[in-house]
């Protein structure tokens, strides 16, 4: 089994979060058999999917130790404890909710809170969050990033929105330890006409461009 510096290593070893959202809880198995045949093996699946945790367990049983599978928009106390019992390996909130931490730590599960700003950031990390999920990121950047981190270079933070294939080799590049893709990997056009192939295909695009940045 695990322990939550084992899977806190693992997200950062993969580097890519996918954020997968589905219309209907049965599609969350098919949408993430896509993104791992393409490579892409840190699933998170957000509580917009419905009956999240249900979702959790099927890509659980389905991967296995194989991947590494989270619950995502986890807004409540409530929420989160859903996910850690369906066997969420960690939880992510796109808001300070500081109390999902020492939950997830009792179950063995790393976090990643979100925040905007420095002082959000900060008090996260002081909250004893793993992660600091700047979000929205896409208004931001990745010169946002490599700004905040010159006072704060201990922040590991996973930025999500606006990272695409274009400028995930920046927010690299700006210091970032993961990156967390929503609708730029998972388009709702795939997803919408279930064309599991091309989503393959884009995971793994995903994968080259980010072990291409991280190498250079």
């Amino acid at each position: 089994m695990r322990n939550r510096s084992d899977i806190d290593a693992r997200i950062v070893e993969l580097g890519i979060v996918a954020v997968v959202r589905a219309p209907k809880t049965e599609m969350a198995v098919p949408i993430c058999e896509a993104l791992v045949a393409g490579g892409v093996k840190c699933l998170e699946i957000t509580f917009t999917v419905p009956n999240a945790p249900e979702a959790i367990r099927q890509v659980k049983r389905r991967f296995g130790a194989d991947t590494v599978v989270g619950a995502g928009t986890v807004l409540t106390a409530a929420n989160g404890q859903a996910a850690l019992d369906a066997g969420a390996d960690f939880v992510v909130s796109p808001i300070i909710r500081l109390d999902l931490i020492a939950q997830a730590h009792a179950a063995g599960a790393p976090t990643m809170i979100g925040a905007y700003t420095p002082t959000e950031a900060q008090t996260a990390f002081e909250a004893g969050s793993d992660f600091v999920k700047i979000f929205p990121a896409d208004k931001l950047g990745p010169g946002y990033i490599k700004a905040l981190r010159a006072p704060l270079p201990h922040l590991r933070i996973v930025p999500t929105g606006g990272v695409d294939l274009q400028t995930a080799p920046e927010f690299l590049k700006a210091g970032c330890v993961a990156l967390g893709v929503g609708s730029p990997l998972l388009k709702p056009e795939l997803v919408k006409e279930q064309n599991w192939t091309e989503l393959s295909k884009l995971a793994g695009e995903f994968v080259r461009v980010v072990k291409a940045a991280r190498a250079v």
